[in-house]
């Protein structure tokens, strides 16, 4: 079943909403990290994609990642708990939990306006040029994964 669009103000909206629901002190339901770190955690693809993080992925990883990884990362299939996690996402610091919240919102209204023709003209930094179902797959399921880890 397609995922909802990350492109739609309703969707946006209902991500929002559970993000909203998030407590500083949300236990996870699997996982090592708390709820801080997750923020920032789901903050890491969109500051690649708004070029603010631009630490590039070693080239045998990345052929890795295109080769045998990319199909799970962006097809419509949930990923799996305690899924290994790339260098560049791991969140093991302290950080401030109303100011992630804040940045994950404000990037994913980045990311619903930016619009999916945008988007799709411009590189992930692992997997390359990705098509709009691709984008939305990636993205969307990132985030109903950590936050369904939290709860919400």
């Amino acid at each position: 079943m397609p995922y909802p669009s990350i492109f739609s103000s309703e969707t946006s909206q209902q991500i929002f909403d559970r993000i909203d629901a998030l407590q500083p002190d949300s236990p996870a339901l699997w996982g090592k990290m708390n709820v801080s770190q997750m923020l920032a955690h789901l903050c890491v693809p969109y500051e690649q994609i708004k070029g603010e993080n631009t630490q590039q992925v070693p080239w045998f990883m990345k052929l890795i990642l295109k080769l045998f990884l990319k199909k799970t990362l962006t097809n419509e299939l949930p990923y799996q708990k305690n899924t290994p996690t790339a260098p560049a996402f791991i969140k093991v610091e302290i950080h401030d939990y109303e100011n992630e919240k804040r940045r994950l919102k404000s990037y994913i209204g980045d990311i619903e306006k930016l619009g999916a023709v945008q988007l799709c003209q411009q590189p992930s930094l692992s997997l390359g040029m990705l098509k709009e179902s691709e984008w939305n797959n990636m993205l969307y399921k990132h985030l109903d994964h950590h936050l369904k880890q939290f709860g919400v």
